[in-house]
């Protein structure tokens, strides 16, 4: 995968996200699990992207 791709989508998350926390009001605990569940899903795409986590290649999402 091309590395324009790959920072594209992390800029795109990362708007998201701000865009969320930004302009819907809940409750800093949900905020917080959003941002940290976001977080997770970007490094373990980005690990499998890397070859880093080969065994997760047969799991579908």
């Amino acid at each position: 995968m091309p590395l324009l791709t790959v920072l594209l989508v992390i800029i795109v998350a990362g708007v998201v996200l701000w865009l969320v926390n930004t302009y819907i009001p809940m409750d800093g605990k949900l905020k917080k699990i959003l941002n940290i569940v976001v977080v997770i899903i970007v490094i373990i795409w980005l690990l499998r992207i890397f070859g880093l986590l080969d065994f997760l290649k047969d799991i579908t999402v």
